[in-house]
Parts: C-alpha cells; sequence; structure tokens
C-alpha cells in the first residue's frame, strides 16, 4: 500500500522499535488483509462519530471502549501500541494540522475528542 508519508515516518521513527515491527508485519499483508484493516478503522471512527454527535463525553466509558479499540487495532496491525505511545499518537492528532484534517473532516471535533478519549482510557487503565 502506497504511503506519501514514508520517508517522513522513516526519519522520524526509522530508528524505533515500533517502527521495525510495523515495517515486519506490513510487508506480509496481501490487499485484502489491507482492506480489513481500513474497514476496522472505519468501523472504530463511525462509531467515535456517533458518540461525538450524541454529546457522549469523551471520558465515558463508551469514548474509552472506542479510544482501546483504536489502540487494540494498532498493535494487531502495526505494532505494540502501549499507554504512553498511544498518549503520544492522540497528542500528534491534534498538534499535526495532517492528522488533524483527517479527523475533522469526518466530523468537526473528532481530533479533540478521540485525543481525550485517548488520554482518558489509558488513566483508566493506571498508565
Amino acid at each position: 500500500m502506497e504511503n506519501p508519508y514514508a520517508d517522513e515516518a522513516r526519519e522520524r521513527w526509522g530508528d524505533t522499535a515500533a517502527y521495525r515491527q510495523s515495517q515486519a508485519r506490513t510487508a506480509t499483508y496481501t490487499p485484502e488483509d489491507w482492506e480489513r484493516i481500513k474497514a476496522e478503522g472505519a468501523e472504530v471512527m463511525r462509531r467515535l462519530v456517533e458518540e461525538l454527535r450524541a454529546g457522549t463525553p469523551a471520558q465515558s466509558a463508551a469514548a474509552m471502549d472506542l479510544a482501546e479499540e483504536h489502540r487494540a487495532q494498532i498493535t494487531r496491525w502495526f505494532y505494540d501500541c502501549g499507554y504512553d505511545i498511544h498518549r503520544g499518537l492522540a497528542d500528534m492528532y491534534v498538534a499535526d494540522p495532517r492528522f488533524t484534517a483527517t479527523y475533522e473532516d469526518q466530523a468537526p471535533g473528532l481530533a479533540r475528542y478521540l485525543h481525550d478519549a485517548i488520554h482518558a482510557n489509558a488513566a483508566r487503565a493506571g498508565a
């Protein structure tokens, strides 16, 4: 699967175990695997948008459970995503305009909502 940010990712994280693990895993994926990964991610995002639009707080069990599903998908398909790494991703979702736009295109406020749910979920886990 073509990634327009592959060079940037290699420069930023190429020396990390997570990057190496992700590279090893994704090298074996078939087009069907990528479709499954995309569908799983879209389903979690759809449910997050639903909770956001319903006015469900990001610190609710429902939103934190979705944040946990998000973290589990990263672990399952790419690399071991502990709570510290997941928090770092959440911070990037609101700090990097490219990531923010990805979420905001789905629903206004989604980047901050996911960020807050991820942080709340990590706190709930005692991490």
